[in-house]
């Protein structure tokens, strides 16, 4: 089994708000990935006294531990208490009804010698490649999807669309969201190779369009998932009239995870 991880802040004058693991445990049965993309905080406060790197940290190593440990508890209930136990970390210091309480998006994915388990909450993305070559996406598209005019100012969203019916949800303060996710099981011998990657990598799709996600799990396999990460900040820093960016930061926290079987 082949396993490369590349994370990279947006400023290096920030922390990470990303996480990444691979667990393998020490069975050798199987083994899983966790990717968080923290969402980043308005000037205006979360109500909450941690950092999100600090939530991505417990919230990522709690979701970790679980899958590894707990390998019979499906990923949606390991998500659950993980979000659970992070919140009790915290809630009797911090406001988690805040709508900007600290918050992430979510990949896992988890393996043995028969399946392969997945779940996907907001705008990070799985790729699962096929024996044949063939990639296919694994994709929570509810932010994509919502009109431009909805998410006009931060307040809005808060009010309308954050973790809300009609709108978009992250791994917030309440385990029930891990019910919200997409998620999925499909045979390990279906499953080649998958990837990992928050939206700061996926701009090389998504924004710049320089390739398809076939392309892109096949870059991270050829080159190296650092390789991806240096070709999104290159496409960056050349969008000089911010025509791909559009209103989006400059640039972004990228994490990229492959893992070859």
């Amino acid at each position: 089994m082949r396993t490369e991880l590349a994370s990279e802040p947006g400023d290096a004058d920030r922390p990470n708000e990303d996480f990444a693991s691979v667990g393998l445990p020490a069975s050798g049965q199987g083994g899983s990935v966790v990717v968080l993309d923290g969402v980043t905080p308005p000037k205006t406060g979360t109500g909450c006294l941690h950092s999100v790197p600090w939530f991505t940290a417990h919230l990522g190593g709690a979701l970790t531990e679980l899958t590894v440990s707990l390998p019979d508890v499906p990923l949606v209930d390991a998500l659950s208490r993980a979000i659970a136990r992070t919140s009790e970390a915290h809630a009797a210091t911090c406001d988690l009804s805040h709508p900007r309480t600290p918050q992430a998006t979510v990949v896992a994915a988890r393996w043995n010698p028969e399946t392969v388990e997945y779940l996907v909450l907001s705008d990070s993305t799985l790729l699962l490649e096929c024996p044949d070559g063939v990639v296919t996406p694994v994709l929570d598209d509810r932010l994509s999807l919502l009109p431009r005019s909805a998410l006009a100012t931060d307040a809005q969203v808060d009010a309308t669309l954050r973790n809300m019916e009609g709108g978009f949800f992250t791994a917030a303060a309440d385990p029930s969201v891990a019910a919200r996710a997409v998620t999925g099981t499909v045979p390990r011998d279906q499953v080649r190779a998958l990837a990992a990657l928050t939206d700061g990598a996926t701009r090389w799709v998504e924004r710049f369009e320089e390739g398809d996600w076939t392309d892109c799990l096949h870059l991270v396999r050829k080159e190296g998932p650092q390789a991806l990460v240096d070709r999104v900040r290159a496409l960056e820093r050349s969008d000089a009239a911010v025509t791909f960016l559009g209103r989006s930061k400059r640039h972004d926290d990228a994490t990229a995870v492959f893992v070859e079987f």
